[in-house]
């Protein structure tokens, strides 16, 4: 079943809709540049995965592609780091740098035609929701000196500021026609509390999920407590979920009770693979992770905490959302729905 927007039903009621046709869990997917370079691309870039919009979108597609062939319910477009101001540095105009965005959301949306025709065509067409995420990054993303795992922005750290940045790129990717926008690894509550005024004031009518990311397991990245900011995910009616992503999977369980005090929104979790940063050198430190074997084992224990959206952050693999679906679709039978 192909979802569309949630629309006037509201944000929350949109994604228990989409929960429910999906037999009460759904699979997120992975790492996007992992995967991308892992195919031969190059993203050694400020653009970071976004640069591929530019020199080799097929091989975004194709990665789509390979996390919904490993049983994915939601991808999530390469517009984690792709800005309006980020491809106007690059020589890029404001149009160009506005097509670039939808763009993103346009070959995910194609990764999903694709994939059901294959299907249709097929003895068992595909009969859980199938959706398009547009993802927006922080304004630490942005800068790519690594402080959106820090929340530290320094004068540009107003609500103001923040607003004005992510205002345009908001607008773009929801005329794009995703039936969700992502914000991400939002690292403070001042950039959450921007995204919640923005969806209002823009009057965004597709449902938002709001994921933290968290070094401690107490609070998000710049000290703010994960309570105090996902309260601020509850209160804002366009948003029809809230969760953690880019965090250790040690820290999920406390993390999903915390947020669990606060509200009764859809809980979603994409961890990282536990592996460090090194924002100095840009990139990953090896041998600080865990396998997809370990990772996978918390999955049961996410689900009972009361999580129901799953899947992968930095680091992990179609391989890791394999296992993820296989673990969620063990013990019950996915109700049959006709795709539409």
């Amino acid at each position: 079943m192909v979802a569309g927007q949630g629309g006037g039903g509201g944000a929350v009621e949109a994604v228990r809709r989409w929960l429910e046709a999906g037999g009460g869990r759904l699979v997120l997917d992975g790492g996007l540049a992992t995967e991308l370079e892992a195919n031969g691309a190059d993203l050694n870039d400020p653009l970071w995965s976004a640069k591929c919009l530019l020199a080799s979108p097929h091989l975004i597609r194709k990665v789509h592609l390979d996390y919904l062939e490993a049983g994915a319910n939601i991808i999530t477009s390469a517009s984690y780091q792709g800005t309006i101001q980020g491809f106007e540095a690059k020589g890029f105009s404001k149009e160009e740098s506005e097509n670039l965005l939808r763009r993103s959301v346009e070959i995910a949306r194609e990764a999903r035609e694709i994939f059901l025709k294959e299907h249709l065509d097929q003895s068992a067409p595909i009969q859980q929701p199938i959706l398009v995420a547009a993802s927006i990054g922080s304004y630490g993303a942005y800068l790519a000196d690594g402080s959106e795992y820090s929340g530290d922005y320094g004068e540009a750290g107003t609500l103001d500021f923040l607003k004005d940045f992510h205002r345009r790129r908001l607008q773009v990717l929801a005329e794009a026609g995703p039936d969700l926008i992502a914000f991400e690894t939002i690292p403070n509550k001042l950039e959450a509390q921007a995204y919640a005024e923005l969806l209002q004031e823009c009057n965004i009518d597709i449902p938002a999920w709001f994921s933290f990311n968290s070094k401690d397991g107490v609070n998000v990245v710049n000290g703010d407590s994960i309570i105090d900011c996902a309260t601020i995910a509850d209160t804002c009616g366009k948003v029809g979920a809230v969760g953690i992503n880019c965090t250790p999977p040690r820290f999920i369980h406390g993390l999903i009770l915390s947020i669990r005090k606060v509200t009764d929104k859809p809980i979603l979790i994409y961890p990282n693979s536990g592996e460090t940063w090194d924002g100095v050198k840009k990139e990953w430190v090896e041998s600080t992770g865990v396998s997809d074997g370990d990772f996978v084992s918390h999955v049961s224990e996410w689900c009972k905490d009361g999580a129901t959206l799953i899947g992968g952050c930095c680091r992990t693999t179609p391989s890791t959302i394999r296992a993820i679906s296989k673990t969620l679709n063990q013990g019950y039978k996915a109700p049959q729905f006709s795709v539409a």
